[in-house]
């Protein structure tokens, strides 16, 4: 019996061949996106499930709430906090692990160099991440001059030979010994970017400032990560903690301000850190667990919309195969039996689009990859893909042939075999009501991929307050760059391709540092005393094209000005000075005496951070005599080409610092990777639009050629009583626009709805035009007819003869 509903399928399919193949082809595509879906949600779900204790590992952060400023969250803590942790509190955990931030440095074995990204961390922290290693042990890093390398990074400087015991350079200035190799971590782990892991007691021993801060209670500089013992919640360890910072900054001077902002530590889970991240403000950005909504919702809409094709296809042939019912009810046929064949008819139809969109996924996904930002593969040999994969088909078969089945088997096989059985306009409401349903999906997905697209363009096109444009930056990632800074600037002016040099604490399109207690004349008490603090060169201002607003630039003219700073507006505004120019700021750094600077002149704001986000109040710094510089800047002269100027730049470098890989970053290109994520979701936004659309003209093309085929007839009377092709043209055509105009009655608000809500997230947003609705409308409906008139004006250009003729 199941053998012949299939072979009735596939002879069915056979015979139907253009709707077959838009209903294969269609429900194919939906299902290529549901697959690419499912693979991305389970790399978004799966987030850090890569350490085995996962589900107990935290970050430590402390939140507050600044009177002026609102709610606020550190991640970077203070060295006498995790003392405090690892000495009063151990009992809560099992590993409490000090780290410095991710930094890249150059690593050097025998004759090879490269960069890599690592972190210093405390000997235990191996074991807490579970590191599955493939060499040495987890113990390593219990050694002083010690070093863990990724597998990829092992591989890179020693081949295929073992690198245990093995000697490398770290920065041309540090050397550890190897003392274990671990397989990499994977994409989807919050530490996969870290190449190699050194000990904590290593960075310490080589910066004085880190020694020095073991009782300061005002430094802010590394992060603390720690595992709860098992048994124990988070919620539970965390009320024990979270006055640990509040308790200690009440015996320091000028407390009150502090005590006033109620600082509290509070336990992140690592299970928390991807989907629910913790921003600068105490509340939590959603947009990681949003995306995974938003974009799972799309997929079951666009699986829907290809489900819909096969509905409406079916339905609408339903007149060709009412004999077909009729007849097999009269030879004995019950209803359930035909129930099962045209459920059989739409699990083939499945089976078959199933298969087709394995292949697309297999063509597809290295594409869908790079624009997912993603390291996915399929899965074909884990067990559960494939149960989920006959689940879904079978899902699918169902929900695709669900109403078809129920409708077509209702059919009074007396109506049909006498020629009395017709399809009603009551019968034709569902079938409307799923093209609208489809064209608002669409309609919905172009609005709001306009919406996403200008919000980009939106924030790309902000002041951003300097020149980017022929801007390199070179991180010194090596001691050998210091010292050398008017001997750089020199040569890089004697090329004839520079205009001019700078150095500074970071990047240009970064705030790397910040700093607080600091005091001015007329200070409101009550506000937090912490700015961004960088650290630069006279030159800096000059080569990054800065605009002063107020008072001077830093020169060498004036031997003063390393006690000068220069701040930008929102340091001016925050301060609330009316005219700052030549006003006196004090530093306070720990116990030593207060540091007096005068503001010699304000800057526009610079563009620095997130280009969706205010600017950050700022102060610049003429850099210290031993450092406090991490960044070369240089501006290549007007007119003179890249593969001019680069090659004359790196003959510099290599002359200079010779052991140093040349490795730089255009100014411009670091601005632009600031909108990688909102262009990430415009990109996806606009591949399922462009599927969604393709899915519901297929079936408007299937449903078009259905009715100019059923209503030829009538087309050929009104040609011969004299109606023109265009006025034929507008009759087949009226029926889709008038669902078309209901589709964006409904698509309209519904998407304002939600676009409007997705910009309130940020703070420098567009708005939403009139014009974005209206030229949605006007593109559904243009695709609309585009598609409906192929058939429509073949039908209406036909010999009307032919039409009429009867055998």
């Amino acid at each position: 019996m199941i053998k012949n509903y299939f072979k009735i399928a596939w002879r069915s399919l056979v015979k139907n061949r253009i709707s077959s193949l838009i209903n294969v082809g269609g429900l194919a595509a939906g299902m290529a996106v549901a697959f690419l879906i499912g693979l991305w949600l389970y790399d978004e779900l799966s987030f850090n499930k890569y350490h085995r204790n996962y589900d107990r590992i935290a970050q430590v952060l402390t939140h507050g709430n600044d009177r002026k400023n609102g709610p606020y969250v550190h991640n970077s803590l203070q060295y006498p906090l995790a003392i405090e942790l690892q000495t009063n509190y151990r009992d809560n955990f099992r590993h409490i692990i000090k780290t410095s931030g991710v930094q890249d440095y150059i690593l050097t074995a025998g004759d090879k160099k490269l960069s890599a990204k690592g972190q210093f961390m405390d000997a235990t922290a191996p074991e807490m991440l579970t590191l599955k290693m493939l060499s040495g042990s987890r113990e390593g890093l219990r050694d002083f001059n010690s070093i863990l390398l990724s597998a990829s990074v092992a591989k890179a400087l020693f081949g295929n030979n073992d690198p245990v015991n093995q000697t490398l350079t770290i920065s041309n200035k540090i050397n550890v010994n190897v003392t274990g190799v671990y397989e990499d971590l994977p994409a989807n782990s919050q530490f996969s970017t870290v190449k190699f892991l050194c000990p904590w007691s290593l960075w310490e021993a080589g910066n004085d400032w880190i020694k020095n801060s073991t009782s300061n209670w005002n430094s802010r500089f590394l992060r603390i990560y720690a595992e709860i013992k098992p048994g124990l919640s988070f919620e539970s360890v965390q009320n024990k903690i979270k006055n640990i910072e509040l308790q200690h900054i009440s015996k320091l001077e000028n407390f009150e301000e502090k005590v006033a902002r109620n600082p509290q530590l509070f336990l992140l889970p690592m299970g928390d850190w991807h989907l629910y991240p913790i921003g600068s403000k105490a509340a939590t950005d959603n947009k990681p667990i949003r995306m995974v909504w938003l974009v799972s919702v799309i997929g079951m809409f666009v699986l829907l919309l290809a489900c819909i094709n096969f509905m409406n296809l079916s339905t609408a042939r339903s007149v060709k195969r009412s004999k077909e019912v009729g007849i097999r009810k009269t030879i004995g046929s019950g209803r359930w039996q035909l129930i099962y064949q045209f459920f059989g008819e739409s699990l083939l139809v499945a089976l078959l689009s199933f298969v087709l969109s394995c292949l697309a996924v297999v063509l597809f996904l290295p594409w869908f990859n790079n624009l997912s930002g993603k390291e996915m593969e399929i899965p074909w040999k884990n067990f559960y893909f494939w149960i989920i994969s006959v689940g879904f088909i079978f899902i699918t078969g169902l929900l695709a042939g669900s109403y078809p089945a129920l409708y077509l088997s209702s059919f009074k096989p007396v109506k049909v075999l006498k020629g009395t059985f017709r399809i009603g306009q009551s019968a034709t409401i569902p079938r409307k009501a799923l093209v609208v349903l489809q064209f608002a999906v669409s309609a919905a997905l172009i609005i709001s991929t306009v919406a996403i697209y200008r919000q980009i363009q939106f924030a790309k096109d902000r002041p951003v307050g300097y020149d980017r444009e022929g801007l390199i930056m070179i991180d010194m990632r090596s001691d050998d760059y210091f010292g050398k800074y008017d001997l750089f600037r020199n040569e890089l002016l004697n090329t004839g391709v520079v205009a001019n040099v700078s150095e500074s604490m970071g990047k240009t399109t970064e705030v790397t540092t910040g700093n607080n207690s600091f005091d001015w004349k007329g200070r409101d008490l009550s506000k937090d005393a912490s700015f961004g603090t960088l650290m630069v060169t006279h030159e800096h201002g000059k080569t990054i094209g800065w605009q002063l607003l107020a008072g001077r630039d830093f020169s060498r003219k004036f031997a003063a000005d390393s006690s000068g700073i220069v701040i930008n507006e929102a340091a001016a505004k925050y301060m609330e000075l009316k005219d700052p120019v030549g006003e006196t700021v004090t530093w306070k750094w720990g116990n030593a005496q207060p540091i007096p600077y005068t503001i010699l002149g304000v800057v526009k704001d610079m563009v620095m951070q997130s280009p969706y986000e205010p600017v950050n109040p700022t102060m610049f710094f003429i850099k210290a005599p031993n450092g406090g510089v991490s960044c070369i800047n240089i501006r290549v002269k007007p007119g003179v080409g890249m593969h001019k100027a680069l090659p004359q730049i790196e003959a510099v470098f290599k002359k200079l610092v010779p052991a140093v890989p040349f490795e730089y970053q255009f100014a411009d290109e670091e601005y632009a990777f600031k909108f990688a994520a909102e262009e990430r979701i415009g990109k996806l936004a606009r591949f399922f639009t462009i599927l969604a659309i393709f899915i519901s003209c297929l079936g408007l093309f299937g449903l078009a050629s259905f009715i100019a085929e059923q209503r030829i007839k009538e087309i050929g009377i009104r040609k011969v009583l004299g109606a023109s092709a265009f006025s034929l043209w507008r009759l087949l055509s009226n029926e889709f626009t008038v669902l078309v105009i209901i589709s964006l009655l409904i698509a309209i608000p519904v998407s304002y709805y939600f676009m409007y809500n997705w910009l309130q997230d940020y703070q420098y947003r567009t708005t939403l035009s009139c014009w974005i609705f209206v030229g949605a409308g006007a593109g559904t409906l243009l695709i609309t007819l585009l598609t409906v008139s192929f058939q429509t004006i073949k039908a209406a250009m036909a010999n009307p003869v032919k039409a009429l003729r009867t055998e």
